[in-house]
């Protein structure tokens, strides 16, 4: 596989999607593979099925893969997994992949995956200041970029509105499990819009999830001080996020061990010479 190619990985909670990905240009290098998220959601039967993902596309030992995962990750453990089985809390995903499909993997959550990859090749490609990338869905998923800088996991989606979370109101699901009309389900979207910009100042925010496809439903009606748009790259944000992603913390990694090989060796040889 080209050196020019990654490997993106997104985990949902109805399908885990893969596809190798162009890193010049965002686009697929080959049609998307998607298989159904198991039931149950444990850790080992995603890992399974991540791994088999991964597979289809024969990667080489150093094509970067990158995993995109609905939930909080730190330091690649998982922290919260709002949509899977709870039995994800305090699992190494990187670990459990790596160990499933003897290949090295980078993780992220889902949003700041989507928000990567708009910011890379979509909707803000080129965009300085603060953009906030949402996706609107059963939840309300979230990714801030500051100067190209993602701020991980962010979770604005659960900020609260008359002491229920944002997304009760205004995530894409409220609409039928409200009974909100176009206009009912605008007047909570514009709340949690303005809140966000009371809080963050953003420069520019990118709606993402699959009812952008009816931006000109509701964008349009919200009053605002930025820009608001519709992403880019649709459904496919996270995986080309994830593998962007991957490509760029691959390229950290082996800069740090080179860096790291070339101190000792300066240390060897200091020694050698006392």
């Amino acid at each position: 596989m080209s050196k020019n190619i990654a490997i993106g990985v997104d985990i949902g909670g109805t399908g885990i999607k893969a596809a190798p990905v162009k890193l010049k240009s965002g686009k697929f290098a080959d049609e998307r593979y998607r298989i159904p998220t198991p039931d149950p959601s444990t850790p080992d039967a995603i890992a399974r099925t991540v791994a088999k993902c991964i597979a289809r596309f024969e990667p080489s030992r150093k094509t970067a893969v990158g995993v995109a995962f609905p939930g909080v990750i730190q330091g690649g453990v998982v922290k919260t997994a709002a949509n899977l089985d709870q039995s994800w809390i305090g699992i190494n995903l990187r670990e459990l992949i790596r160990d499933y499909a003897g290949h090295d993997v980078y993780v992220m959550n889902d949003a700041d995956a989507a928000g990567f990859g708009e910011h890379h090749y979509g909707a803000a490609h080129g965009r300085d200041g603060v953009v906030l990338m949402t996706t609107l869905g059963t939840g309300i998923g979230t990714a801030l970029i500051a100067d190209g800088q993602l701020v991980p996991n962010t979770e604005f989606g659960h900020t609260m509105m008359d002491g229920e979370i944002a997304e009760y109101w205004a995530a894409e699901s409220a609409r039928s499990r409200l009974n909100l009309d176009w206009d009912g389900w605008i007047a909570n979207l514009q709340r949690f819009y303005s809140e966000m910009e009371r809080l963050l100042w953003p420069d520019l925010i990118i709606v993402g999830g699959g009812v952008s496809k009816s931006h000109h439903m509701f964008l349009p009606h919200l009053t605002l001080r930025a820009p608001i748009i519709p992403a880019e790259l649709r459904n496919g944000a996270g995986i080309v996020g994830a593998a962007g992603w991957a490509h760029q913390a691959a390229k950290r990694e082996e800069d740090r061990v080179k860096s790291e090989a070339k101190a000792a060796a300066k240390r060897a040889k200091k020694a050698a010479e006392a």
